[in-house]
């Protein structure tokens, strides 16, 4: 009777391989989980001190959860120095929206320019605009605002995103032009013979078939471009024209030399709601565009 029960509880190998996997399986959820909430704690921790009452925020030691749900710190911010947050985040918006309008036209153009045509010394010029990507954009900024006052941009918003353009299109350029070699060049040739021009098949054809590239390209100028400090620093003098991470240094400053940790908290999570709203929505395609534009170089 014994040895019936034995043989009936007894596992068949492909049970024993099932149950290894679903261990496994259980075991990386369980680190992944365990990742993400360290990853999402900072920015949790920092929702929960911009909706304390100042005094909370400013405690010592720290409360974990507030007393009361207030949004004083967040009026607050609409008020802060000269024009308010409204003011600075609409700053921020029209410099990345440039810089992204800006990278997108001159990385697709480039890129295809670099994918298709053949022309004299194409490697060479392409590997001395992949070598931009050495240079650490710090030891530039000094010709650049020179540059910038010698033409009278150094304080203005367009100045600045032809700053950020710059330092984008290297990284731009080198990814629109993966993306268009990861296409059949077949599909060109038949529209060439239909009697289309190479700027109307770019238009027409290939800006569909290389959309997940161009969103990649987008998303990285525009995460880039929207937190951006040191250039936004040097290259702006009016407090008008700062950028968001400049207001927020002076919100992290606050008055008397007090820091404001309940509205530096709340700058934070205001900074942080366009690129994560922009990439939650855009995620396949930014994964589809990095991952199509780095097969084929």
């Amino acid at each position: 009777m014994a040895e019936t029960t034995l043989q009936q509880t007894r596992y068949t190998p492909q049970q024993i391989q099932k149950f290894r996997q679903r261990i496994i399986i259980t075991i990386k959820y369980i680190l992944l989980i365990v990742l993400a909430l360290l990853f999402l704690f900072p920015i949790l921790w920092s929702f929960i001190n911009s909706i304390k009452p100042p005094s909370e925020a400013l405690a010592v030691p720290p409360t974990y959860l507030p007393t009361q749900i207030v949004s004083d710190n967040y009026t607050e911010l609409t008020t802060f120095g000269r024009v308010g947050l409204v003011q600075h985040v609409s700053n921020s918006a029209i410099v990345a929206l440039l810089t992204v309008v800006g990278t997108i036209i001159l990385s697709t153009l480039g890129g295809y320019g670099f994918a298709r045509f053949h022309f004299p010394g194409k490697n060479i010029l392409f590997i001395m605009v992949l070598s931009t990507l050495m240079i650490p954009f710090q030891s530039i900024l000094i010709p650049l605002f020179v540059m910038l006052v010698q033409v009278e941009l150094h304080n203005s918003l367009l100045g600045l995103a032809l700053v950020y353009i710059t330092f984008q299109l290297p990284f731009g350029i080198f990814l629109m032009r993966n993306s268009f070699l990861a296409v059949p060049q077949e599909i060109e040739e038949a529209a060439l013979l239909d009697g289309c021009t190479s700027l109307s098949v770019l238009y027409r054809m290939m800006l569909r078939l290389v959309f997940p590239g161009i969103v990649t390209v987008a998303i990285y100028a525009f995460i880039n471009s929207w937190n951006e400090f040191l250039a936004a620093l040097i290259f702006m003098t009016d407090q008008n024209n700062f950028t968001l991470p400049i207001f927020l240094t002076n919100v992290r400053s606050g008055l008397y030399g007090i820091i404001d940790w309940g509205a530096l908290q709340a700058g934070v999570i205001v900074s942080i709601i366009p690129s994560l709203v922009i990439f939650i929505l855009l995620q396949r395609y930014y994964m589809n565009g990095l991952m199509g534009g780095a097969v084929k170089s």
